[in-house]
């Protein structure tokens, strides 16, 4: 059983409608883009260099947990550069050929976005590298003896690469990007923000404490928060007068078993199972997730980074172990 099929807190994308709506809530500009304020701050500076030289940004590497506005930022970056954008992802670039037909389309400061730039298949790999130093592109035409290689010079461009696992890049291919940044989970005061300005376009009534509430329980992640704006927004066109109150959004996201913390139902599993069963010593994650019914690495990139992230869960070399406020926050006692 997939236990994060229809995971309303996934960070993941649930489908085309979703992909739409988020479309539509998406900054277009530095300035309208909320936190991250690092990342944002140092972009200014770049774009601005980049524009004074007249030359291309450096290959930017955005990197952290799915749902925190990577793609975003790559459309923001096209377009402080006055640039058309390219978007791809990793597994969608099957072999070379599919490679060389974006690159070879595209145009003088153009940007390539590539999605999960650590699933490229390897010989992919192998022909970016002289693309992204030299901007060249070397091709082999025919087969067996009278197979030839040539090579195309390619317009001056962008690669924006993000990935969720950095680690899993190839050291060349992670040497060759000038800018790497690290996407990190969002404040309360932030994604506050940031539900109140998707309220506003999609016209929605809310006043601040539920904005608060919805942002103090999307964990860290405005994918979510938008997600569960839209869902307590259906509670309020029901139960109400479409106008989101707080009771109306404590009821909302009660009903759809998110805690105070922003802890799901799997969550909870997650954490009862090693403070219950095995008696909060440390577990192994292969062990955990044959409890669960789930697979290791969705364990590792799905649930766990939140949960280490509020430190309700320890990962140390003898295995997975839980904190003091996980027992807390569920009700167990806490034993020394």
């Amino acid at each position: 059983m997939d236990l994060d099929e229809n995971r309303l807190i996934s960070p993941e994308l649930e489908d085309i409608g979703e992909e739409r709506l988020e479309n539509s809530l998406r900054p277009k500009t530095l300035d309208e883009y909320i936190g991250q304020n690092k990342v944002k701050e140092n972009m200014k500076v770049y774009i601005e260099a980049a524009k004074k030289r007249g030359e291309p940004l450096d290959h930017i590497l955005l990197y952290g947990p799915p749902g925190l506005g990577k793609t975003t930022l790559a459309n923001i970056i096209s377009n402080e550069m006055n640039s058309n954008i390219k978007i791809t992802s990793g597994p969608a670039i099957e072999k070379p050929g599919d490679l060389a037909a974006l690159l070879t389309n595209l145009a003088e400061f153009d940007v390539l976005f590539i999605d999960e730039i650590h699933r490229l298949n390897k010989s992919v790999e192998e022909i970016l590298y002289p693309a992204l130093e030299d901007y060249t592109l070397d091709i082999m035409i025919g087969k067996g003896p009278s197979a030839r290689s040539i090579r195309l010079d390619l317009p001056k461009f962008t690669l924006i690469g993000a990935t969720t696992k950095a680690g899993s890049l190839a050291t060349p291919l992670r040497d060759r990007f000038g800018i790497v940044h690290r996407l990190e989970l969002y404040n309360t005061e932030d994604l506050t923000t940031i539900v109140k300005r998707s309220a506003n376009i999609l016209d929605i009534t809310i006043d601040e404490t539920s904005a608060q509430e919805i942002a103090r329980r999307s964990r860290g992640t405005p994918r979510i928060a938008n997600r569960l704006l839209k869902r307590v927004r259906d509670y309020a066109l029901v139960l109400g007068d479409g106008n989101i109150n707080l009771k109306i959004t404590k009821h909302a996201l009660n009903k759809l078993e998110i805690d105070e913390m922003g802890l799901d139902e799997i969550d909870r599993k997650l954490l009862e199972t090693m403070i219950v069963k095995y008696g909060g010593r440390p577990v192994g994650i292969e062990t955990l997730a044959t409890t669960i019914g789930e697979e290791a690495e969705t364990i590792e990139d799905v649930y766990e980074p939140y949960l280490v992230q509020i430190g309700f869960l320890s990962r140390t070399l003898r295995g997975r172990i839980p904190l003091q406020p996980a027992y807390q926050h569920l009700g167990f006692e806490w034993k020394e």
